[in-house]
């Protein structure tokens, strides 16, 4: 059923796309491979006990803070419905 400017299946399309955006956030901060020794993003060393307590360690702590406190501050919402959803 459509509603307003909406069409068929848009309510759907927007929780499709929450979930796929969910599902990309929660893969993208699985370990790939083995642990580096240099932060990728800032190139640090990381410590060698931080390597073995975390399998897959990409960033050292500062940065992985940072990274941290970024994904705290995402709200959930889909941003890409329809304009008419975004009214009610």
């Amino acid at each position: 059923m459509a509603g307003g400017w909406t069409n068929d299946g848009a309510v759907q399309e927007q929780i499709d796309s929450s979930i796929e955006d969910a599902v990309q956030r929660a893969r993208s901060q699985l370990p790939r491979g083995a642990s580096l020794t240099h932060c990728e993003e800032c190139e640090a060393a990381i410590p060698e006990a931080r390597r073995q307590a975390v399998p897959g360690v990409r960033l050292c702590v500062q940065c992985q803070s940072r990274h941290d406190q970024e994904q705290a501050q995402f709200s959930g919402y889909n941003r890409r419905g329809s304009k008419d959803s975004q009214l009610r």
